[in-house]
């Protein structure tokens, strides 16, 4: 059962584009009040920009841990995957109108406590993101990520190695910790256009 609405979805990534429209008028951050206490509540969220109609990641930066309330964790994000994101440089206002933008609502990261090589076994692709940790090295992919790349659960695990700049068989090692969550994604189906759920 989802957690969240499709109407609170629309509102999330509405929101985040709101946010950026705003941030590149002013420079400032807004956090905009929730209509519903569940968009109020502590969660994870990253906001991932693409380009329409490549679909090219353009930007993805988020909070994978229930730091903040929603509402304020994704003005947050949504301008640091539009600004600071390494892999790209800062995303300017006239590509605004050039990105569809793509919001991903977690639910708190479980630590999964099984031996190495049944960890295949308990992920779930299409459900299922993964960190991996391994002291000051860390890694994060959402779930889509496993779908859209079509990747088995083992090849999940070996691109989350790489993701933290590790071997792709660190998640084997004995001292990594892999923590998978779900999460709730919605989408724009073209710029400014109507917002969907992706899973």
């Amino acid at each position: 059962m989802p957690y969240f609405s499709d109407a609170e979805g629309e509102w999330l990534v509405r929101t985040a584009r709101k946010v950026l429209e705003r941030f590149f008028t002013t420079g400032e951050i807004t956090y905009f009040e929730p209509p519903t206490p569940r968009l109020g509540e502590p969660a994870g969220v990253f906001t991932t920009l693409k380009t329409y109609p490549s679909g090219a990641l353009r930007g993805c930066i988020g909070y994978p841990e229930p730091v903040k309330p929603l509402y304020r964790a994704l003005s947050e994000v949504s301008i640091l995957a539009a600004t600071d994101d390494p892999r790209f440089p800062p995303l300017s206002a006239e590509e605004l109108d050039h990105i569809v933008i793509e919001v991903s609502a977690l639910t708190p990261p479980k630590r999964l406590d099984v031996p190495k090589e049944e960890l295949p076994n308990h992920i779930v692709v299409g459900r299922d993101g993964i960190i991996l940790r391994h002291g000051p090295y860390s890694g994060l992919l959402l779930p889509q990520v496993a779908v859209e790349e079509g990747w088995s659960a083992e090849e999940f695990l070996k691109h989350v190695s790489l993701k933290a700049g590790l071997p792709p068989d660190a998640w084997r090692w004995p001292d990594t910790d892999i923590y998978t969550f779900q999460a709730e994604v919605f989408a724009e189906t073209k710029p400014k256009g109507s917002v969907v759920r992706v899973m």
